[in-house]
């Protein structure tokens, strides 16, 4: 327990000391909404949605799971970083289990990936939405799952590499399909079948669908996934992936 807290404050403290990292993780998303969403504006009808409803609104939840997908994720490149340094194979040597790194990592770079996404969920309000707090407690809740999963997802990626350069191709031949198929740019049931395929077995969907039902359930369609299958859904991905960084840490020592 002593490892893994250790483990949790290191990569916290870390990431926010370096603070273009923190810039880097939470500027360029807001940009990118305000630019896609304040340019298409009341152009894009989304369907189902309110009359008077922009884009701008409809894109906030794909937003904010881009933030959480980005940051959570490149946070795990410590990993890569601690291998270089000399410190991750002084962490192995100690008697200290596998579980315990695992989660010790997990859990440093998943909060830092929930803290970004909830400095963003604080313009909601601003933004023209009004949740409330049973609300902000569900999109809290899908944040911190999908926040674990993804980086459970990078874990087992950064394990396995040894450069940065190589982690930050394979990371965006993943992130920009994964966040572009899941209902964060367009409405899944205007999408084509075999998309619509793509976007139901991906674990990412669920975080913007459960979104959606706590910030904006008006542009939810109706055979979408509730909140709680969406909950689940997350917590079994998390869990899935969490298992397999164990299992990737177990059979590869860090060169």
């Amino acid at each position: 327990m002593t490892a893994m807290l250790t483990l949790w404050e290191r990569d916290i403290v870390r990431f926010f000391r370096d603070k273009p990292r923190v810039i880097g993780g939470l500027v360029p998303p807001i940009v990118f909404w305000l630019l896609i969403g304040g340019g298409l504006g009341t152009a894009v009808r989304v369907p189902g949605a309110p009359e008077g409803m922009s884009f701008l609104q409809y894109f906030y939840a794909g937003t904010l799971v881009l933030i959480v997908l980005f940051t959570s994720i490149f946070a795990t490149i410590s990993i890569i970083e601690d291998r270089r340094e000399g410190f991750l194979q002084s962490v192995l040597t100690a008697p200290v289990s596998r579980l315990s790194i695992v989660l010790g990592k997990v859990l440093g770079s998943s909060t830092v990936g929930l803290a970004q996404g909830l400095a963003f969920l604080l313009l909601a309000v601003p933004a023209g939405l009004h949740p409330g707090l049973h609300g902000f407690a569900l999109a809290f809740a899908v944040l911190a799952l999908a926040s674990l999963g993804l980086t459970a997802l990078g874990f087992c990626i950064a394990w396995v590499l040894d450069s940065s350069q190589g982690f930050h191709a394979v990371m965006n031949l993943f992130l920009i399909p994964m966040w572009m198929l899941s209902g964060s740019l367009f409405p899944a049931a205007t999408a084509p079948r075999f998309l619509q395929a793509v976007i139901t077995v991906n674990p990412v969907s669920y975080a913007v669908t459960g979104l959606q039902q706590a910030l904006l359930p008006a542009v939810v369609a109706p055979g979408a996934a509730p909140a709680r299958t969406c909950l689940l859904i997350l917590a079994v991905f998390a869990a899935v992936m969490i298992a397999a960084c164990v299992a990737v840490a177990s059979r590869r020592d860090a060169r």
